[in-house]
């Protein structure tokens, strides 16, 4: 990781098993992460491999999503599935609060 940040926001992740995960770098001053959102970390470990953790947004806090000690160089590709169902969580439970606001809008009419 480059000097003065403190992880990676995850911008897209790939639906196929070998797909690419987009990030952008996140300065060690970077605000809490905002709803759905998913910061990742990592760190080499003291043998072989990565320690990797990612942590989630909700709308009070940032709660700790997984870990994955001692994770292969080709982490990303380890961590992917994981990212791509949380992503797809959030954007469901976006649409559906939504939805209800809207619905909830029109009964008031």
């Amino acid at each position: 990781m480059p000097d003065g940040v403190r992880g990676a926001l995850v911008q897209r992740v790939s639906r196929w098993h070998d797909g690419p995960l987009d990030v952008t770098w996140l300065a060690a001053g970077a605000p809490k992460l905002t709803l759905g959102r998913i910061r990742l970390y990592w760190e080499p470990t003291s043998r072989s491999g990565w320690d990797v953790s990612a942590h989630l947004g909700l709308a009070t806090s940032e709660v700790h999503l997984a870990s994955w000690p001692s994770a292969p160089d080709d982490w990303p590709r380890l961590v992917r599935p994981t990212l791509h169902e949380v992503t797809g969580l959030c954007a469901a439970l976006a649409f559906a609060t939504d939805a209800l606001d809207l619905s909830n809008r029109l009964a008031e009419v």
